[in-house]
């Protein structure tokens, strides 16, 4: 039996010479940690501009079904994780007033969405959604209660409500074992410090703050903004403001609401996307409306690995598709 004592032996020998590798030599006898000997881990996030549900888009989806919207890019937003985009107007069971309005008119301005929205963007893997935004309270505060009500019931998750302080407009996710923090910018939600109405991240801006406290945790910072000005390049204003994001700790900075893809930047090896355009709307009068960006962003546990741009088409049959192959970016 002492052939077999000394197999034994040999193994433990192996095994305690394989998990002490990498470790420094006075302290041999201490394991490497698992998730070193592991691959480690990755989530990939699809994010994507502004989502609208009411008028022409409305429409289209009482006549073919609420799926027809995406039949065009379904397995697109299925291939990350989850998707995030910003929710351009409540979820309510009032009657839509924008439907059939006269363009121009105050009503075909005025949104909200089929209370089937919720659950049409959980099929479609859109599991987290920007509330901080010009049309979020189309309807009020009962508009936006409704809102937050059915995404709750269907599974979605927000941030940016309007209805709460700067510190709970953050919401927290644990993904792999990855903290995130999602923060939210918006020009039409006050926030809380006159330094702030200025624009520029001077000391005192509450969101500038409250990302420095995210980042201070250990946590990624994706900071989802809704500025600027619709149709034309960003503003010497927003570039402040995100600069001011990067240097509080913001992992990586991207917008909504001019409805035109807007410009990209690298600061401080930090990605900037300025805006992100339309991901459905009933825009087609010229081209930049048109086209809207998705980006699939990967994330390790120290912030961003890889960004694709994938351009897309805002179609007049009312549904979104592909424009172009995407690019990737790997940092």
């Amino acid at each position: 039996m002492e052939w077999i004592a000394g197999i034994l032996a040999g193994l433990v020998a192996f095994f305690a010479a394989f998990f002490s590798f990498g470790a420094p030599a006075e302290s041999g006898d201490r394991p490497l940690p698992l998730p070193v000997l592991l691959a480690p881990p990755e989530v990939e996030i699809l994010f994507g501009g502004d989502m609208m549900f009411d008028r022409a888009i409305r429409i289209a989806a009482e006549e073919h079904g609420d799926d027809y919207l995406f039949s065009c890019i379904a397995e697109t937003l299925r291939s990350a994780d989850f998707v995030v985009a910003n929710l351009e107007g409540p979820i309510t069971s009032f009657n839509s007033m924008s439907a059939g309005s006269t363009v121009g008119t105050p009503e075909n301005f005025t949104f909200t969405f089929p209370t089937s929205t919720a659950e049409l963007l959980y099929r479609h893997n859109i599991r987290l959604v920007n509330l901080g935004n010009n049309h979020i309270l189309n309807f009020g505060r009962e508009g936006l209660l409704q809102t937050k009500d059915w995404l709750e019931r269907a599974g979605v998750d927000y941030f940016g409500d309007p209805d709460v302080g700067e510190s709970e407009r953050v919401t927290r996710l644990m993904l792999r074992g990855i903290p995130f923090s999602f923060v939210n910018w918006s020009d039409w939600i006050p926030i809380g410090k006159p330094s702030a109405s200025n624009g520029a991240g001077e000391l005192g801006n509450s969101v500038v703050e409250q990302i420095g406290t995210e980042a201070g945790l250990g946590r990624i910072v994706v900071v989802y903004t809704h500025w600027g000005e619709e149709y034309v390049p960003p503003t010497e204003r927003m570039k402040r403001l995100a600069h001011d994001f990067v240097d509080a700790g913001a992992e990586i900075v991207i917008g909504s609401h001019p409805h035109i893809v807007q410009e990209h930047e690298v600061f401080k090896d930090k990605h900037i996307y300025y805006s992100l355009g339309n991901f459905v709307f009933d825009q087609y009068w010229m081209e930049s409306v048109r086209e809207g960006l998705l980006l699939k962003v990967t994330f390790g546990g120290k912030g961003v690995i890889d960004v694709q741009e994938i351009p897309i088409e805002l179609k007049r049959d009312r549904t979104v598709c592909l424009r172009n192959p995407p690019v990737s970016e790997t940092l």
